[in-house]
C-alpha cells in the first residue's frame, strides 16, 4: 500500500479514548510533513462500553477507507493508579489496532511522554504546548474544541519523525505477528 513516489506515505494517528477520541492524518513527502485532517469521535453520551468500542472500531475504519493510510500511530496507555481506567483505554487502543490490522495496516505504538519529546521537544510538555508546536509545524491557525485532537495529530507526526531519526518503532503486519512479538505481554 506504500506509495508509488519515492518517500510518501499517508499517517493516521490515534489517541484513543473511551469519552473523546482524537485522531490526525497527515501526509509526508521526504521530509515534509502536511497536515489532511484532525478531528474528535465523542463517545460520552453513550452509557455501553460495547458501543463505544464499537464506535471506535467503526471511525477509524471510515477514516482508513477514506484517507487510506499507509500506517497507523497509536497513544499507548499511560501508567496509571486507576487500573479501571488503564482497562477501558486498553481495550480503546486494541480496537484502533484491530481495524487497522483487519485490512493489513501496520501499526505502530508510542508512550505519551515519547509523543511530547518528539513534538516539542520535552518530554513533560502540556496538551496546550504539544497543540501550539503542531501549529507551528504545520501551518494551522484554527484550535480544535478537543486537544484531544491535536493529541492524535501529534502521533502522526511523532511516528513521521521517527522515520525521519531511523528511529522508527517495531510495525505489525497482522495478529500473528503481533501475539508472537508480544508473547509476555499476553500470558
Amino acid at each position: 500500500m506504500q506509495r508509488e513516489k519515492a518517500k510518501e506515505r499517508i499517517i493516521l494517528g490515534i489517541d484513543p479514548g473511551t469519552v473523546v477520541m482524537g485522531y490526525g492524518v497527515v501526509k509526508q513527502t521526504g521530509q515534509k510533513i502536511s497536515l489532511l485532517s484532525l478531528g474528535v469521535v465523542k463517545m460520552g453520551h453513550l452509557d455501553d462500553q460495547g458501543l463505544k468500542l464499537q464506535r471506535i472500531f467503526k471511525k477509524t475504519m471510515a477514516l482508513i477507507q477514506e484517507y487510506q493510510p499507509d500506517c497507523v500511530a497509536l497513544e499507548a496507555p499511560f501508567y496509571g493508579k486507576n487500573i479501571q481506567v488503564m482497562l477501558k483505554l486498553g481495550r480503546a487502543q486494541g480496537v484502533a489496532m484491530a481495524a487497522a490490522l483487519s485490512v493489513d495496516i501496520p501499526i505502530f505504538e508510542y508512550a505519551p511522554r515519547k509523543i511530547k519529546q518528539s513534538v516539542t521537544g520535552n518530554g513533560s510538555a502540556s496538551k496546550e504546548q504539544v497543540a501550539a508546536m503542531l501549529k507551528t509545524i504545520l501551518q494551522f491557525k484554527e484550535t480544535p474544541e478537543f486537544l484531544d485532537a491535536t493529541d492524535g495529530l501529534a502521533v502522526a507526526v511523532c511516528h513521521a519523525f521517527q522515520q525521519n531519526n531511523g528511529l522508527e518503532k517495531k510495525s505489525y503486519s497482522g495478529w500473528e505477528a503481533f501475539v508472537k512479538d508480544n508473547q509476555r505481554r499476553l500470558s
